[in-house]
């Protein structure tokens, strides 16, 4: 069995109702177990600013599929709850990424893990720190925790604690 680290993010209304979605198609495969959920954060975009905050969240799973149709089964619930590629780093319904598989190290054309930007972003670090501060990511022999360590005070306060409470809309 696989021990895999996703993070998902949303920031086009009903952002809650994207991410319930996308955790209740991910519940539902015969070949996915999500074995724990971080808390939804609320973020500040990143990259491509002139758009709504997001909702992140990390889980982890356990799989028997490998990599690629891990991969492919994501993306195939992106299409599904209505994900559009328009702009890079753009609004999106949903996105899910693999964050770690395993130790294990892929750099292909398709897919990078661990995901390239994983070690700078608070909203994908944060969310990880609390499923597992332990938890080794790359070649530097570093941990969640360190890397959350190393970000800026800015970086930590883009990245807040939400509940459903908050937003009317959602």
């Amino acid at each position: 069995m696989n021990n895999v680290f996703l993070a998902l993010g949303t920031n086009i209304e009903p952002r809650y109702t994207h991410l319930q979605k996308a955790l209740h198609e991910l519940r539902t495969n015969e070949h996915i177990t999500i074995k724990s959920e971080s808390s939804i954060y609320e973020t500040a975009p990143v990259g491509y600013t002139d758009q709504a905050d997001f909702l992140n969240m990390a889980i982890q799973i356990e799989t028997p599929l490998t990599p690629f149709a891990l991969l492919e089964r994501c993306q195939r619930i992106e299409e599904g709850l209505g994900r559009k590629r328009a702009i890079r780093f753009g609004p999106r319904t949903i996105d899910l990424d693999i964050l770690i598989y395993n130790d294990e190290n892929i750099k292909t054309e398709r897919l990078n893990v661990p995901h390239p930007r994983l070690y700078e972003r608070a909203f994908v670090l944060i969310p990880l720190k609390e499923l597992n501060p332990e938890l080794p990511i790359g070649a530097q022999g570093k941990c969640v925790s360190d890397y959350v360590d190393d970000l800026t005070d800015q970086d930590v306060k883009d990245v807040r604690k939400w509940t459903p409470q908050e937003s009317a809309g959602e």
